[in-house]
């Protein structure tokens, strides 16, 4: 077997599994023949004027060449034109990959030294493996609990860095039925390399069977509810106005007026800081008197509780009744109905309560 043969069969790029890789293999392709051609070109043309314009006599006078408008415009323009090309389509991939799709199935995912949790919508919980269907859009809303980490699927050609504190948000169409590698590609600690998993992408029938066959727990927003409630949350967060703090019916997505005279978007950074931060954006109308849970309340959780928050919008309003009498605002812990049970990296499956 020649070595040209061999070198065909070694697979320079992983398998195409999302809707996102033949573009984004055909633009790393492209900038790696771009930069092949001009490469080889400058060096051919070096070596031409190196042979072309060498001293043939010791007492040879070289030819003083003042300088040639066109050949400079032309250097300065077609590379500058190709470079404007080059940045018009990787903005375009870029738009498409990071402007979330309003229809996917979302999934939370929490990194944590060093293992994967993920969260379905029906309550299913993961750990280092992420089961998906096929064709389905699918919107990753992400965060880390320690320290800095970053979600890679190579066959989906996505990577997305998992930030503590903060909300990160990655979505993808699986295309192609099978198991892909998932890896942590930031360095985050002795065992990152063991930071690992599988992504299993099912026929749509399959996946429903998978989905039945796994342990039946609380979907996200309905963990949240009961958490919202333990906390007492609704002593102050009524259906209506009229409350000490701001409804939140439908609040998810709209403009929230601040006391500043500023205003907001309610996403998921906001919810989150809301409930860890409470006196840092105070809502126009209302006293800082909410208590903070940083410290309370674990990353699944307050997952949790933005999640419950999303779906009040989707119920028309309906939050927790107003109770009959509105004791000081609670400190108390958080409560034990999402509990967080960590695994180590290499366990892998379905996690069971």
């Amino acid at each position: 077997m020649s070595l040209l043969t061999i070198l065909l069969q070694v697979p320079f790029l992983p398998e195409q599994a999302s809707s996102f890789a033949q573009e984004v293999d055909m633009f790393y392709l492209s900038l790696w023949a771009l930069t092949i051609f001009f490469s080889v070109a400058v060096a051919v043309a070096a070596l031409f004027f190196m042979l072309k314009y060498r001293r043939r006599r010791i007492d040879e006078i070289p030819e003083q060449v003042e300088g040639a408008m066109a050949l400079e415009i032309t250097w300065t323009v077609i590379p500058f034109l190709i470079s404007l090309f080059i940045f018009g389509w990787g903005a375009k991939i870029y738009y498409q990959m990071y402007t979330e799709p309003k229809d996917a199935m979302e999934i939370y995912v929490t990194g944590k030294q060093w293992m994967w949790r993920a969260q379905h919508p029906d309550g299913i919980r993961e750990i280092n493996q992420l089961h998906l269907p096929l064709g389905k859009r699918i919107k990753l809303t992400m965060t880390s609990e320690d320290v800095l980490h970053s979600y890679f699927i190579p066959a989906f050609r996505t990577k997305a860095d998992v930030v503590p504190g903060r909300y990160t948000m990655t979505w993808f169409t699986p295309t192609k039925a099978g198991t892909y590698h998932l890896f942590c590609a930031e360095y985050c600690g002795t065992q990152h390399s063991g930071m690992i998993g599988n992504v299993i992408v099912l026929e749509p029938s399959e996946y429903q069977q998978w989905l039945a066959g796994g342990p039946k727990e609380a979907s996200p927003s309905a963990t949240g509810q009961k958490l919202f409630a333990s906390l007492a949350c609704n002593t102050c967060h009524y259906d209506k106005d009229g409350g000490r703090g701001p409804s939140l019916a439908g609040v998810f997505g709209s403009q929230v007026k601040l006391e500043n005279g500023t205003t907001v978007i309610a996403d998921e950074g906001y919810l989150r800081e809301s409930i860890l931060n409470p006196g840092a954006k105070i809502v126009a109308g209302f006293q800082p008197v909410m208590p903070t849970f940083q410290g309370q309340l674990s990353e699944e959780q307050v997952l949790q509780l933005i999640a419950y928050i999303k779906s009040i919008g989707a119920q028309e309003g309906a939050v927790a009744a107003k109770p009959a009498a509105s004791p000081a605002p609670p400190t108390a812990k958080a409560s034990p109905a999402a509990p967080t049970t960590q695994a180590p990296a290499a366990q892998g499956g379905q996690k069971k309560d």
